[in-house]
């Protein structure tokens, strides 16, 4: 349930897109305590959550490959590849360097870690100024757990299916271990956006994953008890 510190929580909220509206139902819906200071963090958290599920879609759209970090690529316009991950060059915005990866997808393959972090980070962009971006994520490093300290992420045990989530499916008998599992966005009901499989059901990522395990393999993949989730309400003081 939604619940506001310091006034009534709503139970509508007007001027909401269709998939905001889902979002806000389904927070008030939650048997799980959703807190914030005041309505304009819980608009914030609705708006950013409404562009992870958008850039999730744009990214199962685009041209970027599946790789493991020794054979993938970005591109060598903006970034520069080190033994930690890809460092942005100085004379280089963060926030043209992130449009980039969306916009010209064909010359970037990574894998699905580094898929979220860079959702996340375009994410981040479209709902806060470019000038604030620019100044958070500076120096910039993209790569796994990789990452600039100001792209605050936390994981919780449990599983409220909120879209804009973030689920991992684990796959226990990986015979690669770039497949040891599946980071994925939660996008809507049994929905789910993962780099590498694309945009399909839970049955369907259990079943991709499924293929991908070592010779006779006994153990299924299957989704963790856990969420990982931005830090909604430190990036609303940027907006």
């Amino acid at each position: 349930m939604i619940v506001m510190e310091n006034e009534l929580s709503p139970s509508a909220l007007p001027d909401l897109t269709p998939v905001q509206e889902t979002i806000f139902n389904t927070l008030k819906e939650s048997p799980t305590d959703y807190r914030y200071r005041n309505l304009g963090e819980l608009k914030y958290e609705l708006k950013i959550r409404e562009r992870i599920i958008a850039n999730a879609k744009q990214l199962n759209e685009s041209d970027a490959k599946f790789s493991a970090f020794e054979h993938s690529n970005f591109n060598s316009a903006f970034w520069l590849k080190t033994p930690y991950g890809y460092t942005l060059k100085e004379s280089k915005l963060p926030s043209d360097a992130i449009e980039d990866i969306f916009t010209n997808s064909s010359a970037y393959s990574f894998e699905c870690v580094t898929s979220i972090v860079l959702i996340y980070y375009k994410s981040i962009l479209d709902t806060i100024t470019t000038r604030n971006f620019n100044q958070l994520f500076s120096p910039l490093i993209v790569w796994g757990h990789n990452f600039n300290d100001h792209l605050g992420m936390v994981t919780y045990k449990g599983l409220d299916y909120i879209p804009g989530d973030v689920y991992y499916f684990f796959n226990p008998d990986f015979e690669d271990p770039i497949w040891m599992g599946e980071n994925s966005v939660f996008i809507k009901e049994d929905q789910y956006f993962g780099h590498g499989v694309g945009l399909v059901t839970h049955d369907e990522m259990i079943e991709a994953l499924n293929t991908l395990r070592k010779k006779d393999a006994k153990e299924s993949a299957y989704l963790l008890n856990q969420v990982t989730r931005l830090k909604f309400s430190e990036l609303y003081r940027y907006a």
